[in-house]
């Protein structure tokens, strides 16, 4: 008789003091399969990251252990381990896999199987990076591509790939589809860089307001999550990202398209709807020429993947200069207004259509608006991020100016 096991509802019950953890696993899609034997993290085609599991090793785990494994998934994560390349430049370096588990292992001390890679059983330092361990290792002649260990331990030179476990120093988890591996693209792995900054920005803002904090995160770790959110972002990379994030919520399974990563496992997706996504430009007299030329340049790389509907305004809507920017169209900036501004006149234009994002280019100098029915981001220059006249819980994002 299979196996039954339901990921989703054991997180609930294994990460209940793990607020940052619990928080940043909402963000990533969880995909069952038999296509691996063990688990591992990556990022899909449409830069979204998934953890794809083994149902029969997940439910033959103890919690202990099987919490342990989610969190040094996590943990790939957070050090940039899935899209990273690994030093030798190779698409999947068995070495490179090894360096990365023994950079996370050290900090999962009595969660994970005896069998797992640990630095001590190389004779390393613990806590150290993936790229450090990976100098070691070759150093060494350890752990590379010829499918031996050579550790001195154990059952010293075992064989195996990157997915199982090739002696009792191996790999616990799967590390396919990293690096330049797959199909996935440059703009995908920008994109799922920036979603995974803003899941991690919401789940160090739970921990912060926990009462438990930030569970068994160490301190070390929580300056780099806090170094990585704070970082200047890519905001071009975001924009995308949001699009994308729209397209998505278009698509549904059907068992009439194969699914390209698991054939005959998983149903395909096809599209009921093209995604609707409203870009409203703030046309008043303070928002500079150079920030409305930036951002109609990049919508003119987003026009390459999406249609929009453009909505000029300042203190109201210029109905009469809306219109569909298409799909492959190209179309030079212009400015059509120079009021005020009052950013409930294109709250209230979206609301009463049927939009799936919407997206406000501004300089923030307006009072906050009413709620919006769609998923809403902002766009603005350094001045306004630090001026702005309102606070908002929803994504503002700096468009960096070139410098000369």
């Amino acid at each position: 008789m299979a196996t039954t096991y339901d990921l989703e509802k054991d997180l609930v019950r294994l990460l209940i003091n793990e607020p940052f953890f619990a928080t940043l696993s909402r963000h990533i899609n969880k995909v069952p399969t038999k296509g691996i034997p063990t688990a591992g993290v990556r990022i899909d085609k449409d830069g979204y990251f998934e953890l794809a599991f083994n149902p029969d090793f997940m439910a033959g785990l103890s919690d202990e252990f099987r919490r342990g494994i989610l969190k040094h998934e996590f943990y790939h994560l957070i050090f940039d381990h899935c899209s990273a390349r690994s030093p030798d430049g190779k698409k999947i370096s068995k070495r490179w896999n090894y360096a990365t588990d023994l950079a996370i292992n050290s900090h999962l001390r009595g969660e994970l199987p005896e069998s797992a890679l640990w630095p001590d059983k190389f004779g390393y330092p613990n806590e150290q990076s993936a790229e450090w361990y990976y100098a070691k290792l070759e150093q060494d002649g350890k752990g590379g591509d010829d499918g031996k260990c050579n550790g001195q331990h154990g059952k010293g030179d075992g064989e195996g790939d990157s997915g199982g476990t090739p002696c009792d120093c191996g790999n616990i988890d799967s590390h396919d589809g990293w690096g330049e591996a797959g199909d996935v693209s440059q703009d995908a792995k920008d994109i799922a860089k920036e979603r995974l900054r803003e899941a991690m920005r919401k789940a160090a803002e739970t921990a912060a307001n926990s009462k438990l904090g930030w569970g068994s995160v160490s301190g070390r770790i929580k300056e780099q999550v806090m170094r990585f959110i704070t970082r200047t972002v890519d905001w071009k990379a975001v924009l995308r990202a949001f699009v994308g994030q729209a397209q998505k919520a278009s698509m549904v399974n059907t068992v009439k398209r194969i699914n390209k990563r698991y054939p005959y496992i998983h149903a395909g997706k096809k599209a009921l709807r093209h995604a609707n996504i409203a870009i409203s430009i703030d046309q008043s007299g303070s928002v500079s020429d150079e920030l409305l030329q930036l951002f109609y340049g990049e919508l003119d790389n987003l026009a390459k993947m999406a249609s929009f509907t453009i909505i000029p305004f300042d203190c109201s809507v210029a109905e009469d200069k809306i219109y569909v920017w298409k799909k492959g169209e190209r179309r030079p900036w212009e400015r059509v207004l120079s009021g005020g501004t009052d950013f409930d006149a294109p709250t209230a234009y979206v609301n009463a259509k049927k939009f799936d994002g919407h997206i406000i280019l501004t300089d923030m100098y307006a009072p906050k608006p009413k709620p919006s029915h769609c998923r809403r981001m902002w766009m603005t220059d350094e001045q306004g991020k630090q001026s702005q006249y309102f606070t908002t819980d929803e994504r503002v994002i700096v468009i960096k100016k070139k410098t000369q």
